[in-house]
């Protein structure tokens, strides 16, 4: 499924980033995503999803296309209610290796050296 140190805990539960990922690669506004949990005082980490979309973010409500996202993983059959994210970045590209392995360690989005075009929180 994923490993160990790439899961997140929220609220208590285990929650593999590959599983939502993966129907969030279903959706047709999803150029790229990757599902980290960031730091969080209440839940312990909440679910974030870093997502680069096909078109130039000028003419996107991110907003509303959080919502539709959100509206997305919720009607799955693939993904858990307490699995789906609860912050969406909208970013123009991704942290990667010099291999492009997407670094899930890089968690925190003011140390991050790319730009975040948005992030809508759900």
């Amino acid at each position: 499924m994923g490993r160990v140190d790439d899961m997140i805990i929220s609220g208590g539960e285990n929650i593999y980033p590959v599983e939502v990922e993966t129907v969030l690669d279903g959706h047709e506004a999803i150029d790229e995503v990757a599902v980290v949990g960031i730091d969080d005082e209440r839940w312990n980490q909440i679910v974030t999803a870093f997502v680069i979309i096909p078109e130039g973010p000028e003419d996107i409500d991110f907003s509303s296309l959080g919502d539709q996202l959100d509206t997305y993983c919720r009607e799955s059959d693939d993904l858990a209610n307490f699995k789906r994210p609860r912050k969406y970045v909208f970013v123009d590209e991704l942290v990667k290796s010099n291999v492009e392995k997407v670094l899930r360690w890089k968690r925190d989005i003011d140390d991050l050296d790319i730009k975040v075009c948005e992030i809508s929180n759900i």
